[in-house]
């Protein structure tokens, strides 16, 4: 990531530019509520991505742990802003928080068809362990599961 951007923990001041996200990159956004609980949930974590120039979240993600493992439960880039770096950025920052508490597993759920995502998590080690069939709705679609191993 260039240093037009830089990562923070996610907190209420993130929600609403997060869900405007939301709108532009998924049939089925998350709700402000839904949002909300990433920041203010134990067993939850999320990073935004803001540039510097303007101060605005660009990119966003969050998962969720327990014990020694997490899932990544959303990572989404403003249309404008992809392919610059953000959402390595997010992914690595989610990585380190949970090293940090133990985690020794991350799992994702990723639209089949979502090739640019399917490459980025490859990219940054992630491996296929198989396939939910009609995981997703608007359109119905399989999801590839992946998952990480830390070290």
């Amino acid at each position: 990531m260039n240093n037009k951007f830089y990562t923070v923990a996610f907190n209420a001041s993130h929600v609403a530019d997060a869900a405007e996200i939301e709108r532009l990159c998924f049939s089925e956004p998350w709700s402000e509520e839904a949002l909300g609980y990433m920041y203010s949930s134990p067993h939850a974590y999320a990073v935004a991505c803001i540039e510097r120039e303007s101060g605005r979240v660009v990119a966003y993600g969050g998962l969720e742990f327990v014990l020694d493992e997490a899932e990544l439960t959303n990572i989404a880039t403003h249309p404008d802003f992809r392919r610059q770096g953000c959402a390595d950025a997010v992914t690595v920052a989610l990585e380190r928080f949970v090293k940090l508490h133990g985690v020794k597993h991350i799992w994702l759920d990723v639209r089949i068809s979502n090739e640019p995502a399917i490459c980025l998590y490859r990219k940054l080690g992630f491996e296929d362990a198989g396939v939910r069939r009609h995981f997703y709705r608007f359109p119905t679609e399989d999801a590839l599961l992946m998952v990480k191993e830390l070290k």
